[in-house]
């Protein structure tokens, strides 16, 4: 198996993370960081994140309202996908309602200070995206 890359896609950052070999373990990796709603210079930069770490398979994060529509971060997300997938990458769309919130409690319940956790935040939720994603691949719940 390839590894995997999950992202958690924002509109000034772009938590990344990646999975071992095996596809069995997500790790946090990296947070892109660009100015607002300027998502052209987010994608060259995990296009770049993509090609050094050989990876071929992204798992974005797709957020839905609680009740399940999609709103307009979410088709932001769907347009990412697009893109990514022009450029030969292939994109599965993955519900991501509430992942920073368990990232943040996470965070928290590992005594980690507010101003540590805002940098790795979106890492975090893209770690939780990429590893329900594994979990649900390899047969878990």
């Amino acid at each position: 198996m390839q590894k995997i890359i999950g992202l958690d896609l924002g509109s000034k950052t772009c938590g990344i993370a990646i999975s071992d070999a095996l596809g069995l373990i997500a790790r946090a990796l990296t947070t892109v960081r660009f100015e607002s709603d300027d998502y052209d210079t987010c994608l060259d930069e995990v296009l770049t994140i993509l090609q050094e770490q050989k990876v071929k398979e992204v798992v974005l994060g797709l957020p839905k309202h609680m009740n399940g529509d999609i709103g307009i971060r979410g088709q932001i997300s769907i347009d990412f996908a697009k893109q990514l997938e022009a450029h030969g990458i292939k994109v599965d769309l993955w519900d991501e309602r509430l992942t920073t919130v368990s990232a943040e409690r996470l965070l928290i319940q590992g005594d980690v200070s507010r101003k540590k956790r805002k940098k790795v935040i979106d890492q975090m939720a893209a770690v939780q995206i990429l590893q329900s994603y594994l979990d649900r691949q390899n047969g878990g719940f």
